[in-house]
């Protein structure tokens, strides 16, 4: 397994079969993502072959972990925890927007009249995980 320095505290998802195709979704919408480690589940188990046991996906310098969870619980992601992003462009935001959000829920659109950002959206994607993604005021100041 590479060798992998965590923060102190690291964000961990739990998935129930589809860690895979969110996983993959970030990774493509995030130029600087990448799988630093993927571990399946084989015939054995417990989870359902092909499925991930353990997953870590690098955004920029931060660390994601996720798995798939064998059994299905009565719970699942709130968007009352969600992964903060500070974009550098109003075109990143609006990329990672239309990204995020399809088959999602928009708690607050992309607007710039929320006054503690030059833009600001919130939402969750379609696996239930809660982004907020902000450009800050002082883009392009001198």
């Amino acid at each position: 397994m590479p060798s992998l320095t965590l923060s102190k505290v690291t964000p961990f998802l739990m998935f129930t079969g589809r860690a895979e195709e969110a996983l993959n979704l970030y990774r493509d919408l995030f130029d600087d993502a990448e799988f630093d480690v993927v571990q399946r589940y084989g015939p054995e188990g417990p989870g359902a072959e092909g499925t991930i046991m353990h997953a870590r996906v690098r955004i920029g310098d931060e660390v994601l972990i996720a798995f798939d969870s064998p059994p299905v619980h009565e719970f699942d992601f709130t968007p009352s925890l969600s992964l903060f992003v500070s974009c550098d462009s109003e075109e990143e935001l609006d990329r990672l927007f239309t990204g995020l959000s399809e088959g999602g829920s928009v708690m607050m659109p992309p607007s710039s009249e929320y006054g503690f950002a030059a833009k600001y959206t919130w939402l969750s994607d379609r696996f239930g995980v809660s982004w907020q993604l902000s450009l800050a005021l002082d883009v392009g100041a001198t």
